[in-house]
């Protein structure tokens, strides 16, 4: 079992030692170092992509770069308009406030933001009826940032606000190898690069999936009382917990089989998808799609989803 220290050894707290994502990087140390060199907070920030690969993680390291701290919430937490009033009060010059999930925040709770946003205040109405009176609230200087999962559900009054948006796109094998070697020692045993090589290749292009692997992988060689994984032992590791080449379990395969089976090349509604696999429709499209569609298995088409040729051959195999 991980324990705090362990978790935060994991995440890095530097700009300069989060892996990958190189562009990202590179604008955002010269946004940065253009904010601390004026005295102002960072501009509002939006981190926009699929699951794991380093929203929260870069919110945090903005947060240290600008020697501030940060609060954080996620959007479906606040249920009422005082709930994002009284964070918003709560901030102190230059603070971070990170919004994880920021898609599912209410519309009319996501209003009040928009003068927050622009002009560092808020306007709250206080009482009902002919004794109602609205509070003028100025707030001190702070940065929002968003993460998401899905940019296009975000209206445009408050994605407009976000000075700076970040499109995060999954990692290349080259770039999760460093981090599942530094993870393996977090781990306490070593792996060489060749299995290091295997573990990237099933990890989806995550790194959050990889480390999930290397827990996985680790509670093997601790049965074995092994510290050194070769790439052997790490694709006999994989056969037993059902992860293919291209880093498919058993949802993924289960997915791709309905559609060919029922479907062929066809194209399938993503409600009739869901509803035959008993899956819920966000954990589709947000955990099982966007990785089938990188690896060019499944198209999204406005008829629906189509296997490609190369998913169609896949998932034949299966069955």
């Amino acid at each position: 079992m991980i324990d705090i220290a362990e978790i935060h050894s994991i995440r890095p707290s530097k700009l300069n030692d989060f892996a990958g994502q190189e562009d990202i990087k590179t604008n955002l140390k010269i946004y940065l170092e253009g904010a601390k060199s004026r005295g102002d907070p960072l501009d509002h920030t939006l981190f926009n992509g699929p699951p794991g690969l380093g929203k929260t993680t870069l919110a945090k390291i903005v947060a240290y770069e600008m020697e501030t701290e940060m609060k954080m919430i996620i959007a479906p937490a606040i249920t009422k308009v005082a709930d994002l009033a009284a964070i918003l009060t709560s901030l102190s010059k230059n603070e971070v406030l990170f919004i994880d999930e920021i898609h599912r925040l209410n519309k009319s709770i996501e209003e009040l933001l928009y003068s927050a946003l622009e002009d560092y205040k808020i306007d709250i109405l206080i009482g009902e009826g002919p004794s109602a009176k609205i509070l003028n609230i100025n707030l001190p200087k702070f940065t929002l940032i968003g993460a998401t999962t899905r940019i296009g559900l975000i209206s445009k009054p408050l994605r407009d606000r976000f000075g700076i948006i970040f499109n995060m796109g999954f990692y290349t094998i080259d770039e999760l190898k460093p981090i599942i070697m530094r993870t393996a020692k977090i781990f306490d045993f070593s792996c060489d690069e060749d299995a290091s090589e295997e573990v990237a290749m099933r990890s989806r292009g995550t790194p959050r999936i990889a480390v999930k692997l290397l827990k996985r992988v680790r509670d093997f060689l601790s049965i074995k009382k092994l510290n050194f994984l070769t790439k052997d032992e790490v694709l006999k590791i994989f056969v037993a917990i059902s992860i293919d080449k291209f880093g498919l379990e058993e949802e993924d395969r289960r997915y791709l089989k309905f559609i060919a089976v029922n479907y062929g090349s066809l194209p399938v509604g993503i409600e009739t998808i869901s509803a035959a696999l008993s899956m819920e429709r966000d954990t589709i499209e947000d955990y099982i799609e966007p990785y089938l569609i990188s690896i060019g298995i499944v198209q999204r088409t406005s008829r629906g989803r189509v296997l490609t040729e190369n998913g169609l051959n896949y998932a034949m195999n299966l069955i």
